[in-house]
């Protein structure tokens, strides 16, 4: 990279701080510090929840693909949003009606406090190895950009997420994962075009490529892979922790469902956008090696965008990967505090309580700082990490969705569940092929899906059979009743002020918007290729950006 890449890394690092920073205020209290005092714009948890569930993996891995099969890229990830649509419709307005703060929170309410101690150390003891893996690719991203040492890289990009997560909360998380999304958003339309140009146009990228390469399955990315990879996306995005926090943010169930149809509608456009440079990028560079492959995103940016705008793009990439990175401090500083510290010391004060969500955010990033550096150190455990992610997602998430539809799971099926599926995945991952039998991708992940649900509804069935109801389920529904009602209480009480809240994280995004469009329009000035375009799109930006402004403006009563 150019020294202005670098310079416009820095300057978009900074601005992304300052907006986290501009929220420190708006940390106050429990509800307000994870779960944006239950008021927060739906179209904006539905950005973040877009953005957390984005990383470099997709440029990275997803890109690989695209530039050696094809459009089966794509539809691997419509996938996810078929997902969207089904959470929206059925997933998010369940947990929004939970009215809990957290999961686990639901998860004591619903099954005890014995249960919801397991599901809180598993979720834990797993979120610091995937937070450690979001980090340690991004700043692996970094490094190989500028130039600077990895633990360097990984310091500062853990640093500056620790920063502006414990000072502002969900506010500066959702409202910095509006702003990235904007402008990866910009530095993508930029970079589709000027891709084509450089083979002369679309007609190339339809007769240079193989016969194979617009199919929508082929033979490692089979039918049965693509329906079970469905589900598993459906399953962690409708249970991952961090992501529940998107549906219970918002002030009711209907923002809740938009919320995950937002999701759906983005994940249906925004693939065809990512996957199109890597798969120019196959008439450009016809004979790179698998492993190269991973970096054909990168370099077909790099061969297409000037000076400055080389850096926007691997800073809005680094940026948005590290919204996940964000999510999972959030949202295990929140189980942290309500449901581990709240519970050893329930009298605590409302300052008492924030001073530990802030002080074991800290803690929960260093750790995951501490371990991303020794992934280098510990031989393929990025591997491992990723095969963590894909072993743990069903049975961790899936019984306790189950539990929002069913009255009569229990803790004792749901542990049986999550238990032994981890058990029979970690068999089939780590045992077997040590003994000469392994799956193939479309198998491991087949298994994964059915073993839990079939575990799920044999237990379904025996407990109908029994006319059995959970011990907890009608003591849940009451604490129900009582915590809605109390919230919704206090939605109306401080429905003004939210409203103010709401208009200033508007005007702050804003702000960055302009800003950022304003610096595209600079770069696209003194760029040698694609002014017109460079130009265009940072003003359009800019513009969008000075709307917000506007339109977020208090208005002054006349009375």
């Amino acid at each position: 990279m150019t020294t202005l890449d670098i310079i416009t890394i820095i300057l978009f690092s900074l601005g992304v701080v300052l907006v986290g920073l501009a929220f420190s205020q708006k940390g106050k209290s429990m509800q307000s510090f994870f779960a944006a005092n239950g008021t927060m714009p739906w179209y904006m948890s539905g950005l973040s929840l877009f953005m957390g569930f984005f990383s470099a993996g997709t440029f990275v891995v997803w890109g690989s693909i695209a530039y050696s099969m094809g459009w089966v890229s794509i539809t691997i990830q419509w996938t996810m949003a078929i997902a969207g649509f089904i959470v929206g419709l059925l997933i998010a307005p369940k947990w929004h009606k939970t009215g809990a703060l957290t999961a686990a929170e639901y998860i004591h309410k619903r099954l005890g406090k014995s249960t919801q101690k397991i599901y809180t150390y598993l979720f834990l003891f797993i979120s610091v190895f995937l937070t450690a893996s979001f980090l340690y690719p991004v700043a692996k991203i970094l490094e190989v950009s500028t130039g600077l040492p990895l633990n360097t890289c990984i310091l500062l990009l853990g640093g500056l997420c620790i920063l502006y997560v414990s000072a502002g909360g969900l506010w500066a998380v959702i409202s910095t994962d509006v702003l990235q999304f904007v402008i990866l958003t910009a530095a993508v339309i930029i970079v589709v075009p000027l891709s084509f140009d450089k083979i002369n146009g679309v007609t190339a990228l339809i007769e240079q490529v193989p016969d194979t390469f617009y199919n929508l399955l082929n033979d490692e990315y089979t039918f049965g892979f693509l329906v079970a990879f469905g589900i598993y996306n459906t399953i962690f995005l409708g249970g991952n922790w961090a992501y529940v926090q998107r549906y219970t943010c918002v002030k009711t169930q209907k923002d809740s469902q938009k919320v995950g149809y937002l999701f759906g509608a983005l994940y249906i456009i925004s693939p065809v956008l990512w996957m199109l440079p890597p798969m120019v990028y196959r008439v450009y560079a016809p004979s790179l090696s698998l492993l190269d492959a991973e970096g054909a995103y990168l370099m077909m940016c790099k061969e297409v965008l000037p000076n400055g705008l080389l850096g926007l793009m691997i800073g809005g990439m680094i940026f948005a990967t590290t919204s996940a990175l964000n999510s999972k401090l959030n949202i295990a500083s929140g189980v942290i505090t309500n449901d581990i510290f709240k519970n050893l010391r329930p009298k605590s004060s409302d300052r008492t309580l924030m001073y530990v969500a802030r002080i074991s955010t800290i803690l929960f990033g260093v750790f995951s700082i501490l371990i991303a550096m020794l992934i280098p150190k510990m031989g393929g455990v990025v591997n491992v990490v990723i095969s963590l992610a894909a072993l743990t997602g069903v049975p961790l998430y899936l019984p306790i969705i189950w539990t929002l539809f069913s009255k009569r799971q229990t803790a004792t099926s749901n542990i049986t569940t999550t238990l032994l599926s981890l058990a029979v995945n970690g068999l089939f991952k780590f045992i077997t092929p040590l003994m000469g039998f392994s799956l193939n991708r479309a198998e491991e992940m087949i298994l994964g899906v059915t073993f839990p649900i079939l575990c799920l509804v044999i237990f379904e069935i025996y407990y109908k059979a029994k006319n059995k109801e959970s011990e907890k389920y009608q003591s849940y529904l009451i604490w129900n009743k009582e915590n809605n009602a109390r919230k919704l209480k206090e939605i109306e009480e401080n429905e003004s002020a939210e409203k103010a809240g709401n208009n200033f994280s508007k005007r702050v995004i804003g702000y960055g918007i302009f800003a950022s469009g304003t610096g595209i329009s600079i770069l696209g000035g003194m760029a040698d290729n694609g002014q017109k375009l460079i130009i265009t799109t940072g003003v359009v930006f800019a513009l969008l950006g000075l709307l917000m402004t506007r339109k977020s403006k208090p208005t002054i009563s006349k009375d």
